[in-house]
């Protein structure tokens, strides 16, 4: 298991490219998000002020502190927060709180055995006909992880019965070195 607060404090953290996702960022300006925004394994926050400039709220959540500490750090943009949280045990007054929840790295991070949990903690997460954006993290050929390798298959039956798919495209832009390893998703609860 990885030890992500002492990833942050030893700045092993080659996943914090320094900007948001660049697929996110083209999406936003197609698409702007609007309304309350959750961004679990936020980090940095770098894609949670993206969504800030458009987007009522956008809540970051992360179980780092020390990510939590640094986000905070940075500039407002608009109306983000940041908290330290387990997305697997949001509180109360999370669950179905959320018009959208967008997703860049946090799927691949987290123990394969897990991705049923963060299906549900996706599903709690969100109000009825909200969205999921995501940036999955696909097949790297390097295994063992993280980043744990994914495939489209694999997201279709993990979220095809709850959250029913409304488009899937790889990004046009990627950071450096992930072209070809990223695949977008927008699903919406039932």
């Amino acid at each position: 298991m990885t030890d992500w607060e002492e990833r942050y404090q030893a700045g092993d953290t080659p996943w914090d490219k320094g900007a948001p996702s660049p697929g996110l960022v083209d999406f936003l300006k197609a698409e702007p998000v609007r309304g309350e925004v959750l961004v679990p394994g936020c980090g940095l926050g770098f894609d949670v002020r993206a969504l800030a400039a458009t987007a009522d709220r956008v809540v970051g959540l992360d179980v780092a502190q020390s990510a939590v500490e640094k986000a905070r750090r940075f500039p407002r943009v608009g109306g983000e927060e940041f908290a330290r949280g387990d997305f697997f045990d949001l509180p109360g007054k999370m669950r179905a709180a959320f018009d959208w929840v967008v997703e860049h790295t946090c799927f691949c991070a987290i123990d394969p055995e897990r991705r049923a949990d963060y299906a549900e903690a996706v599903v709690e997460a969100l109000r009825p006909g909200a969205r999921f954006l995501a940036v999955f993290y696909l097949d790297t050929g390097g295994g063992g992880g993280p980043p744990h390798e994914t495939s489209a298959e694999e997201l279709e039956a993990l979220f095809e019965s709850r959250l029913p798919l409304q488009r899937s495209w790889v990004p046009a832009r990627t950071y450096p070195g992930r072209e070809g390893c990223e695949l977008m998703q927008l699903r919406f609860k039932k």
